[in-house]
């Protein structure tokens, strides 16, 4: 018998990784089907659609599959304003989230940590509002901001107030509508963050005789920016695509429409289907532009 005819088998140790990925593959195997049905086919989708020129018949609503790429730039000369609207007013409500929710999330990860029932009280309190539909939180602080709601007659009672001050239908309202909506997504990764702080670093600060706001910018603030920057990705992201607060039925009028406004126009009443989808490509590439300059520029690129 010649040497060699009979070949050796492969070790163990080889065989177990192979079975190891398999079975990696195998659990990986849904959430790829789920990504590729829900998310990688609406996109080509919505870029096709994005492409598309009027039917030849012009019937409102017809297109017709083509490589009109010129309908980027006719929606960027069209609704620029809105798009730099969109962002401004998501740039303003994020950093007024910030501003109210890291002492909040502050009070409750840190101070309340010796207090579990008064702690889960607070988180209790913050998602509270989830309980609620989105439409109808608005919806009440469209009453409590109208000419007629407590806060305009409140104000109206100082003589350095105008008679005629209107809040809803101003950016102050649409701002700080996304700004209460937004809280939470602001509030609970910052909470995160601070709740799993060691405080031995804090009193060591304290020991060095560091005051407290020396003790706050160089030991708390860098330890809990994880929070800050998902908290403010959680905020800015669906802000700048929100169309309820800045829609005319709440708090917003013909004056402050956002770039989810005009892409629900075209979609729903103009029936602009192209103009639509090139509007949301352009909203969906601008926002990961500006997060992920924002990710790499705070240093936390494991974000992404």
């Amino acid at each position: 018998m010649a040497f060699g005819a009979f070949t050796a088998a492969p070790p163990a140790a080889e065989v177990a990784p192979r079975k190891r990925s398999r079975v990696a593959l195998f659990l990986l195997l849904p959430g790829v089907v789920y990504l590729a049905l829900f998310f990688l086919a609406p996109l080509i989708s919505l870029i096709l659609t994005s492409l598309q020129a009027p039917s030849e018949f012009g019937d409102i609503g017809q297109y017709q599959t083509a490589f009109q790429w010129q309908n980027y730039l006719t929606v960027l000369e069209t609704y620029w304003p809105h798009v730099v609207r969109s962002f401004a007013y998501a740039a303003a409500a994020t950093i007024l989230a910030l501003l109210f929710s890291y002492p909040l999330a502050y009070f409750i990860g840190v101070k309340l940590r010796r207090f579990p029932l008064w702690q889960a009280l607070g988180l209790v309190l913050v998602i509270a509002p989830f309980f609620i539909s989105f439409l109808l939180r608005t919806l009440a602080w469209k009453q409590i901001l109208s000419d007629e709601g407590p806060i305009v007659g409140a104000l109206q009672v100082f003589a350095f107030v105008p008679a005629d001050l209107h809040l809803t239908g101003t950016p102050f309202a649409v701002i700080f509508g996304l700004t209460y909506n937004f809280i939470p997504f602001m509030c609970l990764p910052i909470y995160a963050s601070l709740e799993r702080l060691d405080l031995r670093y804090v009193e060591a600060g304290s020991d060095l005789y560091a005051s407290p706001a020396t003790t706050f910018w160089k030991v708390t603030l860098p330890l809990s920016m994880p929070g800050v920057i998902s908290g403010t990705l959680l905020t800015f992201i669906p802000a700048a695509g929100d169309y309820v607060n800045a829609s005319r039925d709440f708090l917003g009028s013909t004056d402050t429409p956002m770039i989810g406004n005009v892409i629900e126009a075209n979609f729903l009443v103009l029936q602009n289907y192209p103009a639509a989808a090139a509007l949301s490509i352009l909203l969906m590439a601008a926002i990961l532009i500006l997060v992920s300059g924002y990710v790499k520029r705070s240093g936390t690129e494991e974000l992404l």
